[in-house]
């Protein structure tokens, strides 16, 4: 047999039988004979979309002392040394399995029901909802005793990305990326048969928390694969599914909900720390830990990069965009979209004239945030390369991010000046045209930017973009697995 918060499992022969446990956890009720039988239908009936042939139907035993029968699902039992968890456990090669599960996954979400009750679920507000009840939850659990470390700052975080993303749920909803789905995609529950995966245990309590984005449900089986020590896998697993959905989504929503789903496992564990569970209290801390991890990556970020012509800004620029794998958008080259001449024509002209008067200037600089307020609203972060030496362009910028709840950082670009003329003077047409005289103007002109990090560019790249790295994440690189796009392999 085996035990989790909500029921029991008995093996006996090639059969696995499946009882409720009599417990009000107050999101699952429990307690009466007939709450148990609904959800055992429910649990066949749900689970035959992913495992027609394993869930076989009801049954039920009664004891010595009552007549009401306890009701039963009946299984057909899985081999155990097919299981996924304790494949990736002996270090087996899972790719294979883990391609399957995302083609069955993302086959059952593209056929799964849409109805407005189920988009209401995909919604800012619906996921936020879940989130404060876990909280709630979690707070409850702790008593008068203090909180795991670390859920302060994970309410903190969640909070933030929310608060300036419901133009990307509103556009999730759009798209029919909100399905009935699994709701519970746990490694131990998958088994990997020669003529394909057996997904078992769907979420059955609570249809409301079944209605969720694909790409939440996904999330799950990522989350938990990290768990068992497979990030790598867990990053192939999302890509796989991003490849096989079509899903466009931003990685900071795949880490979003890769947090989500450690959370509620968090939430899990204390509560059967709190039935004696062995262990459940560490692993509830580890699950906060990796909590925060994909928090503090999903944070959307607006990064401002500037400094006077030939500070090295945009070559900063386009390595610190590689390096986070978030969106670049360039003032020169945007300026040059505006006139309607190629990106590499040049438009060379004195200081504040041509495509460089104060009212060319002022559009640009207006239309680089437009972009990015777009950007930032769908959940993707930005690096924008620009002068910012204006500082009413700078407010603007702090404005964008305020009206987004992004996390804003200004680096200020410097090079000594022999550094700076002798790049000017040699650099091969491009997208920039200022010159040395033009540098020596603006330079005259620049305002303080006291609040910027400043950048010594003067020196190898790569000690550049480490100390910009260093501004814009503050908690180190290396703290959650690189979620690439889809049709993309991870690193």
């Amino acid at each position: 047999m085996c035990e989790t918060h909500t029921g029991v499992v008995f093996f006996v022969g090639d059969r696995a039988y499946k009882l409720k446990k009599p417990v009000d956890l107050g999101f699952l009720d429990y307690t009466t004979p007939a709450a148990r039988l609904d959800a055992c239908e429910r649990e066949v009936v749900l689970n035959r979309r992913f495992a027609p042939d394993v869930y076989l139907g009801l049954g039920e035993f009664r004891s010595p002392d009552t007549d009401v029968p306890e009701p039963l699902v009946v299984m057909r039992r899985m081999p155990a040394e097919r299981r996924l968890a304790r494949l990736v456990s002996e270090g087996a090669d899972v790719d294979d399995a883990l391609r399957a599960v995302a083609r069955l996954l993302a086959a059952r979400h593209a056929d799964a029901p849409r109805s407005p009750d189920v988009d209401e679920q995909g919604t800012r507000d619906a996921l936020s909802s879940r989130w404060e009840a876990s909280f709630t939850q979690v707070r409850a659990l702790a008593g008068d005793g203090p909180l795991p470390e670390g859920v302060e700052e994970v309410e903190r975080l969640v909070r933030r990305y929310l608060a300036g993303r419901e133009d990307l749920f509103a556009t999730r909803i759009q798209q029919g990326r909100v399905v009935d789905g699994h709701g519970d995609l746990l490694a131990d529950d998958i088994f990997c048969l020669d003529d394909g995966p057996r997904v078992l245990d769907c979420l059955e309590f609570d249809d409301r928390l079944r209605h969720v984005d694909g790409l939440d449900d996904a999330a799950f089986l990522a989350m938990d694969l990290e768990q068992l020590g497979a990030p790598v896998a867990a990053a192939f697993f999302l890509a796989r599914y991003g490849e096989y959905s079509g899903d466009p989504a931003p990685p900071s929503l795949w880490h979003h909900y890769v947090a989500y789903r450690a959370f509620v496992r968090a939430k899990v564990s204390l509560i059967q720390a709190h039935q004696g569970a062995p262990g459940a209290q560490t692993a509830s801390r580890r699950l906060v830990t990796t909590t925060l991890s994909h928090l503090r990556t999903s944070a959307v970020g607006l990064t401002l990069v500037g400094g006077l012509p030939g500070s090295g800004k945009s070559t900063l620029s386009g390595a610190l965009a590689d390096r986070l794998g978030v969106t670049l958008l360039s003032s020169d080259r945007l300026r040059k979209e505006l006139a309607g001449i190629p990106a590499e024509e040049s438009a060379a002209a004195g200081y504040r004239e041509g495509l460089y008067t104060p009212e060319w200037t002022d559009r640009t600089y207006a239309a680089l945030l437009d972009r990015a307020s777009a950007l930032l609203s769908s959940g993707e972060s930005v690096v924008l390369d620009a002068t910012w030496s204006d500082a009413a362009q700078r407010e603007a910028a702090l404005r964008v991010a305020e009206r987004t709840t992004a996390d804003l950082v200004a680096l200020h670009c410097q090079a000594p000046d022999e550094v700076s003329a002798a790049r000017l003077s040699t650099r091969a047409p491009g997208a920039s045209d200022a010159g040395l005289d033009v540098a020596t103007a603006m330079a005259a002109a620049e305002s303080p930017w006291s609040e910027a990090v400043m950048i010594d560019t003067s020196g190898r790249l790569e000690g550049a973009v480490e100390q910009a790295m260093a501004a814009v994440r503050p908690h180190g690189t290396g703290r959650a697995p690189v979620f690439r796009r889809p049709y993309m392999e991870p690193d």
